[in-house]
């Protein structure tokens, strides 16, 4: 995986080549991702989802994140992010049923890791029950929910922690109900400006 082939850009979004993974988060280069984050509606009430990723990751395992995404390789637009949906939690989404948030620039760095990405942020209306998720289990380890409103309180610092719902995969491969709270300690350490760009854009798209 280290070894895959990602597109790089300067810093007013023009490519200026290709770079291994590697290289790309041991140097920075502003590389592009795909994110997609799912919504649903029910009985009047707004929910997104999130991930669990699993504990096989070597990046931010066990931690909640985006309901699905990943990098772009070099030979990739961002038609084909799509198959990070299907591989990653097993649900078929077709390009043209997503709306577009637009391309959102954030970093995060840790010790030997610069992640700068141009991030195509996407939102997908969801149908789909629980028991119809298929998770890639060296990616993603369960799925959960949360009421919008209050993810979106939570990420504008309202709210201390929020109730998510779901389930995850265990090491023995049972499904385990989860149903807690959390705090931002247990998603992944995007900027705190990236989740609250992120929750206000969807709010606009799903009061409209």
């Amino acid at each position: 995986m280290e070894n895959e082939k990602l597109k790089i850009f300067d810093k007013d979004r023009n490519q200026v080549g290709v770079a291994t993974r590697e290289e790309v988060h041991r140097i920075g280069h502003w590389h592009e991702a795909f994110h997609c984050w799912f919504v649903s509606r029910e009985n009047e009430v707004d929910y997104i989802y999130l991930q669990l990723r699993s504990d096989m990751k070597k990046d931010y395992p066990n931690l909640l994140d985006i309901t699905a995404a990943g990098h772009l390789l070099a030979h990739e637009t961002v038609h084909d992010g799509i198959r990070e949906i299907k591989e990653e939690i097993g649900i078929e989404v077709s390009f043209n049923k997503l709306v577009s948030l637009g391309i959102i620039e954030y970093c995060a760095i840790k010790e030997n890791f610069i992640d700068n990405e141009l991030a195509n942020v996407f939102l997908y209306e969801n149908n789909n029950t629980f028991d119809e998720f298929t998770l890639q289990k060296e990616e993603v380890s369960g799925i959960v929910r949360v009421e919008f409103d209050d993810f979106y309180e939570f990420w504008l610092g309202k709210k201390e922690e929020i109730r998510v719902k779901g389930f995850e995969i265990n090491k023995d491969g049972k499904k385990v109900l989860i149903d807690k709270n959390v705090g931002r300690n247990e998603f992944v350490p995007h900027e705190n400006s990236f989740y609250a760009s992120i929750v206000k854009l969807i709010r606009e798209k799903i009061k409209e």
